[in-house]
């Protein structure tokens, strides 16, 4: 199982680089026109998204045992978003020892 979820998250990652790259070739993320910025759906999705970082970090600090590695990701996640998410869950999945099932990826272990 984690072997498939280490494609499917490189995949997520890849994608996520590739449309992100290919958009800030077009227009730079600073010259978003206005109508846009000011769109109410555009707010809502963005309070949407904001939100939804914020409580994949909530699992981020809880795994995590440091302060600083708990602001790091924080941090990374509000301004890479679904970037950082892939690869903290990519950077899990290689660190869990051969036969780890889904428990061990989402729990913290007692050390």
């Amino acid at each position: 199982m984690t072997g498939t979820l280490k494609l499917i998250f490189t995949l997520i990652l890849l994608a996520i680089v590739a449309a992100t790259g290919w958009a800030s070739l077009q227009v730079p993320l600073w010259q978003t026109p206005r109508a846009v910025v000011s769109h109410p759906w555009f707010v809502a999705t963005l309070v949407d998204t904001y939100l939804a970082f914020f409580t994949f970090w909530l699992w981020v600090a809880y795994k995590e045992r440091s302060y600083p590695g708990r602001a790091l990701w924080l941090v990374a996640i509000f301004a890479l978003g679904n970037i950082a998410m892939a690869g903290y869950v990519l950077i899990q999945l290689w660190r869990l020892p051969r036969g780890a099932g889904v428990d061990d990826l989402l729990l913290r272990r007692r050390q």
